[in-house]
């Protein structure tokens, strides 16, 4: 046997005689220690910096920061592969034990970083020691892979299609150095108390002294032909996993369950592009989407289409959509505009492709216009709600948001009479809550993270842009226009602004109409700051004693800018939000948002802080009803300054005790 290279792709796959772990490249328990420091372990994702630049002196063109973690290389070190089959140990153990003596099956995939391929070729070697079967899908974004999951672990076990589980290789949006893990059982992420256990258990492994040489026998214990049979078989999986998100993406889209209903609508939709043209530019910047459905799915809905940056691993500029990350795309709509002004919209996902961001044209600038991130979330919420409407749905509606998401929702969702439940930050606390919710009677069918972009449309439980650009798609062409009769109608209705209404309504038109907040965007250097102390709830404590000894001479400005006047804190910690008092600090390790009220009681604004689980930074945020960008800052440095100043003296104080 030899290196083996994908059938379409060219790209090579692995070479099954190669164990990528020896005696003589075996590291010390030291370095394994050293190496493990950077790991960030919780249930949106283990992750570090896993590319070895030590042996390939490449970095991404557009990073002027030529750090380990803006590497382009493709090698991972010794310690940091015996890391990664130890994080394949704790999951074979874990899943063995829910398959109950049975040989389970995984669905591994990866995203498109440099090193995806090392990584999962240590893993599918360790999962396949260990009795597991492993089908391997190559590059895939996290949408596809676990929509497959959802469709194969609902089969029966004696079908052949059956699987147990899926593990994905990524690193989301952080820089292409970087790469992870994540685990999932059906078409969502493991919950909070599930890999918890994981988490206990991959830290014992790294804490072993004898962990070099347990990787090492993991690795070398695979069957070679069972291994060169899982890479052979990559192209196959791949075309049974994108026929089931395509189906999953039309159920999704259309949230109808029956084919003939989904046909109904697509077709529905698809007149009213070919009536009324509308076409997308897609830049999808080297990332796994560049191996999915999306010009096939588009062109079912007969959008136009440009397709941009298709290459899967070739980043044209840094993995995160936002800011400037979303030029290239704005540049091709502005172009594709003029060419042809049914283009109106464009989109750019990240690197394993389960979050876009938009772009649209603005008629009233004449130029392409990127949106922020809670923008788009607001649109995709009220388009979700207006098309429960459209439908006819009587039952109680819930929209679930993370504790990041602006106030903007609560009022979009006040006006079709929903309620706004809030999680603490991560994936899985907001799928959590909403499964809560409805398993209590309530219709959920949209939720997300709002501060991240992008949105989670029931029945998936990841982010998607497929999700996201199709709620707008509908929010355009759904009804008939010439008569009044669409979900922007229901919207205007909705809100005492029928009058607003005109039948060429364009996106901006939307926009327009849209509750007005100013909320700071997650992806600004100053929303996450690099904090010294350690202890997050000492800092929480520590803000609290400035934030009330302030609050006296601040609530004067406070209630003369905002009119605001009171004040109420409030902690997420997994999929619950409560009232904490003046007891930050019983927030613990999740988010801190401090509401503030007018004295009629409305909610004008919030500070939000909480430490990150997947990168080593502390994140802030406010949001300010009828707020400018000026208010947004003037508010934002106050808060800045008291996290500052709390960092500063728990560390001080750490020093002292240190």
């Amino acid at each position: 046997m030899s290196r083996i290279i994908h059938p379409i792709l060219g790209l090579p796959i692995a070479d099954p005689n190669k164990i990528p772990l020896s005696r003589e490249n075996l590291p010390s328990s030291e370095d394994i220690q050293n190496a493990a420091r950077s790991l960030i372990l919780s249930a949106s994702g283990w992750r570090k910096v896993f590319a070895d630049p030590s042996t390939e002196d490449t970095y991404a063109q557009w990073a002027y920061d030529r750090s380990a973690e803006n590497s382009l290389s493709r090698t991972i070190s010794s310690a940091d592969t015996v890391i990664v089959a130890g994080m394949a140990l704790v999951f074979a153990s874990f899943i063995k034990e829910q398959c109950k003596g049975r040989a389970p099956i995984v669905l591994l995939g990866i995203d498109t970083r440099p090193t995806g391929p090392a990584i999962a070729d240590v893993f599918a070697r360790v999962l396949i020691g260990e009795g597991c079967s492993v089908r391997y899908l190559f590059i895939v974004p996290a949408p596809e892979i676990m929509a497959f999951a959802a469709q194969t672990t609902s089969l029966p076990l004696d079908n052949e299609a059956h699987a147990d589980a899926f593990a994905y290789i990524s690193a989301s949006h952080n820089p292409p150095g970087h790469n992870g893990l994540k685990f999932g059982i059906g078409g969502g992420v493991l919950t909070g108390n599930q890999i918890a256990p994981m988490i206990a258990a991959l830290k014992s492994f790294i804490a072993d002294p004898d962990s070099p040489s347990l990787a090492l026998a993991a690795i070398s214990k695979a069957d070679l032909r069972a291994l060169a049979q899982c890479y052979e078989s990559v192209a196959h999986w791949k075309r049974f996993s994108q026929s089931a998100y395509m189906l999953f993406a039309h159920r999704v889209f259309t949230d109808e369950d029956s084919l003939e209903r989904q046909e109904e609508v697509l077709s529905a939709i698809a007149t009213a592009c070919e009536k009324r043209p509308l076409g997308v530019v897609a830049e999808l910047n080297g990332s796994a989407r560049t191996q999915s459905i999306d010009q096939d799915w588009l062109s079912a809905l007969s959008l136009q289409t440009k397709m941009l940056n298709v290459e899967p691993g070739i980043f044209a500029h840094r993995i995160v959509p936002e800011n400037d990350s979303l030029e290239d795309c704005r540049a091709a709509l502005a172009e594709a505009h003029q060419e042809n002004p049914a283009f109106m919209l464009g989109y750019v996902p990240d690197c394993d492709g389960d979050r876009g961001n938009l772009v649209y044209h603005s008629r009233m600038l004449q130029s392409a216009v990127p949106l922020e991130a809670q923008q788009v979330f607001a649109l995709a919420c009220l388009s979700e709600l207006a098309y429960l409407k459209w439908k006819g749905e009587t039952r109680p509606v819930a929209v679930v948001v993370n504790d990041a998401t602006s106030m903007r929702i609560e009022a979009i969702a006040t006006a079709f009479g929903a309620r706004v439940v809030r999680a603490e930050t991560g994936e899985a606390n907001v799928v959590a809550c909403a499964e809560k919710l409805r398993s209590e009677g309530w219709v959920v069918r949209i939720l997300g993270e709002g501060s991240n972009g992008g949105n989670i449309t029931h029945p998936s439980k990841v982010r998607d842009p497929l999700s996201t650009l199709g709620s707008i798609v509908r929010l355009l062409r759904l009804g008939d226009a010439n008569s009044g009769k669409t979900c922007f109608n229901l919207w205007l209705d909705a809100i005492g602004a029928s009058d607003r209404y005109r039948p060429d309504y364009e996106l901006e038109d939307i926009i327009d109409s849209l509750p007005q907040w100013a909320t700071t965007s997650a992806f600004e250097p100053y929303a996450a700051m690099k904090i010294a102390s350690n202890d997050k709830i000492a800092l929480k404590n520590v803000y609290q004693r400035l934030f009330l000894e302030e609050w006296p001479r601040m609530q004067p400005q406070l209630a003369a800018r905002f009119g605001i006047t009171a004040w109420k804190a409030l902690a997420t910690i997994g999929p619950v939000e409560q009232e904490v008092g003046s007891d930050f600090g019983a927030s613990g390790n999740g988010g801190l948002r401090i509401v503030l009220f007018s004295h009629a009681g409305e909610a004008r604004a919030f500070l939000w802080m909480r430490g990150s689980g997947t990168e080593p930074v502390f994140r802030i945020a406010v949001d300010i009803k009828n707020g400018s960008s000026e208010d947004e800052a003037w508010l934002r440095s106050w808060h800045t300054r008291l996290v500052m100043q709390a960092d500063l003296l728990v560390s001080k104080a750490q020093d002292i005790v240190g």
